[in-house]
């Protein structure tokens, strides 16, 4: 006896309805089961978390731009910002590198605080740069976002992910996240900066995690945590939450004496 096909696919096979409005919660649970199941597969137990501007350039880059600015006679004050702010871009590349070459001599079996951004270009690509540079696995968290396509080849192919929904990806930056820097940004950074901070006040997320803001100057100006304070909108002590410096050395000896101190014998994702 032959069974005659509809021409119906099985409900996880119709395209159509996976896109659709009913299917949203599969594909939510997608964007946390699959990125799962990666991390399980190549040991990645947690990660030291980069964020930063996508627009930042890197030194060599932004130089060129200058030379091109002066050539042509426009644009030159942008270009010259761009070059100095392309000393970020090199210290976020440089800090990545000295914190890949840490974790690499830790003695474990799994990987641990693997090098993590999102996978983007700027400050993203530098920190995913800089681990490569050190022969290390590192994660790119992408998000889909209607500006021009653009490439990041120092992400790890089999740790490079692609998300539609903005808080399935902030949930994969703060699970995995022992420590976390942050560089000079805008809205997206500052829109993660405070997250976490806030996360962190509210005790919310219960693991001890570094907090570096790198470029001091930078943060003085954009955000006047003291006035926060002055205000009463938020405690003295949680200025003590972050620490700010423009120092690779000091950003590096902050996380990893508090990866050692709190992180080191607690192994895996947590908040």
């Amino acid at each position: 006896m032959t069974h005659q096909s509809h021409g119906q696919p099985k409900a996880y096979h119709d395209q159509r309805f996976l896109d659709s409005r009913d299917a949203r919660s599969l594909r939510i649970l997608a964007e946390y089961l699959e990125p799962l199941s990666r991390f399980q597969r190549h040991g990645v137990q947690d990660t030291i978390v980069f964020m930063g501007s996508a627009r930042l350039k890197s030194r060599e880059a932004a130089e060129a731009a200058l030379a091109a600015a002066e050539a042509g006679g426009e644009g030159l004050e942008a270009a010259r910002t761009a070059v100095e702010l392309s000393t970020y871009y090199e210290a976020a590349r440089e800090l990545a590198h000295r914190l890949t070459d840490w974790s690499k001599n830790l003695d474990h079996d799994e990987r641990r605080f693997v090098v993590c951004t999102g996978g983007g270009p700027g400050i993203m690509e530098a920190a995913n740069r800089g681990a490569s540079e050190a022969r290390g696995l590192n994660v790119g968290l992408t998000i889909s976002i209607p500006n021009d396509e653009f490439d990041n080849p120092y992400v790890s192919r089999e740790l490079h992910f692609h998300f539609h929904y903005f808080f399935m990806r902030k949930f994969w930056f703060v699970y995995l996240a022992k420590a976390v820097v942050l560089f000079p940004g805008g809205f997206g950074t500052l829109d993660e900066m405070f997250e976490i901070l806030t996360l962190v006040q509210t005790r919310k997320m219960r693991k001890r995690v570094p907090i570096v803001l790198f470029g001091a100057k930078f943060w003085n100006e954009v955000v006047n945590f003291d006035a926060l304070v002055r205000y009463g909108t938020i405690s003295p002590e949680d200025v003590s939450l972050f620490h700010r410096t423009d120092s690779i050395d000091e950003a590096y000896e902050i996380v990893t004496r508090g990866l050692v101190e709190n992180a080191l014998g607690s192994p895996g994702a947590q908040l």
